[in-house]
């Protein structure tokens, strides 16, 4: 399947000056027929009428807001990574855990997460989300307003760390990082993507996002000291997941310190990953969060080859405030000091609902948010 807006978008820089990381609030309907499913209230096909209702409605608001990127605000999935991680061959459900969060206000919160184990090597069993994209592009052709639909999926990173924690727990053979076992579980995580990204770009996918909290970790305090010997393992893995992609699909990530009903995982600037993450990783653009003091400084952009584009996630997605216009501006006055204008964008700094809780704010207040953005892009960039 393709959209008309394929051609277009093989000519257009992406992301888009005007972008979003993609995850939008659950409607209260949609939340409702998902506890509804899970008490066995309705069928899965009665769930999926609510979803696809939502997806239309949020579409639209998108095309109405003058987004040219449109995706599905992640909105029939539970957890931002897991939906997908679990959806390829070879793997299962090890055993639940919890990680630490924190509130903005410093408490700790307990998240739910889920360690995965190979029952066979990990392979692309089917082509995830190819439902959800079809879908998105029906509902985007519906608008007429020369969307351009995004898909969104967790990093190969993720996947390998979801078997492999950051501590080197061995998990799949018997070997941690470094080891023979860990490096065909790299290898087979690499086909693994690059086989999906190939049958999303013949669905007529142009523009693909891969989120990564793994790489985040280098620049927090407690990962610091690791960036030199453990950095370049991550780059590569994500680099031969993506390198045989065809010319006119366009890859994105986000680097995400967490976004769990909007607390927080990690800290810590880009200062000690920005140089090789910018010109050692082959994407087309980074969604980078820039909206508070754990971001560090906006002068690691100076670090940006050509070709590349930035996107400044400086609207938080965690608290309901609406940032000043004027504000805006001024800081992405200060990072052209450091990359030119035309390599930056804007967005907010993550995604609103990384999980089906979503974070702390309304529905209403989501959307001034993503007005905002667009507004002050209209304004820098025109």
């Amino acid at each position: 399947m393709t959209s008309s807006t394929d051609t277009e978008v093989r000519h257009e820089v992406v992301p888009f000056h005007a972008d979003h990381v993609g995850s939008l609030l659950r409607p209260p309907a949609l939340r409702g027929a998902r506890a509804q499913r899970a008490a066995g209230e309705i069928t899965a096909e009665q769930l999926t009428e609510v979803e696809d209702a939502a997806v239309r409605d949020v579409v639209r608001r998108q095309a109405d807001l003058g987004l040219r990127v449109v995706t599905d605000g992640e909105l029939r999935r539970h957890y931002w990574h897991e939906d997908f991680i679990l959806s390829l061959g070879g793997i299962e459900v090890k055993e639940a855990f919890t990680r630490q969060f924190h509130t903005l206000d410093g408490e700790p919160v307990d998240v739910p997460l889920t360690r995965v184990k190979a029952t066979a090597p990990v392979h692309l069993e089917h082509t995830v989300f190819a439902d959800h994209l079809a879908f998105l592009q029906r509902a985007a052709q519906e608008q007429g307003a020369g969307q351009v639909p995004k898909l969104t999926m967790p990093s190969p990173n993720q996947v390998h760390n979801t078997f492999i924690p950051l501590d080197g727990t061995p998990a799949y053979g018997e070997g941690g990082p470094g080891t023979e076992a860990d490096e065909r579980l790299r290898a087979d995580i690499a086909a693994a993507y690059a086989e999906q990204l190939r049958r999303l770009h013949t669905q007529g996918l142009r523009y693909a996002q891969l989120d990564d909290v793994s790489l985040t970790f280098f620049g927090d305090p407690k990962g610091a000291g690791l960036a030199q010997s453990r950095l370049p393992a991550f780059i590569d893995l994500f680099n031969a997941a993506i390198a045989d992609r065809p010319a006119d699909l366009k890859v994105a990530t986000h680097l995400c310190r967490g976004n769990y009903r909007s607390s927080w995982a990690q800290t810590g600037g880009y200062e000690q990953i920005a140089e090789r993450l910018f010109n050692d990783l082959g994407v087309d653009g980074y969604f980078l969060e820039f909206d508070d003091e754990r971001s560090g400084s906006l002068d690691v952009l100076r670090f940006l080859p050509p070709g590349k584009r930035v996107v400044l996630g400086l609207v938080t997605t965690k608290v309901p405030a609406l940032e000043d216009e004027d504000a805006l501006v001024r800081r992405i006055e200060e990072a052209a000091t450091f990359a030119p204008l035309e390599q930056l964008a804007l967005s907010g700094q993550c995604g609103f609902s990384s999980t089906e809780e979503g974070n702390d704010l309304t529905e209403d207040e989501q959307w001034r948010k993503l007005e905002l953005v667009v507004r002050v892009a209209e304004r820098v960039w025109g």
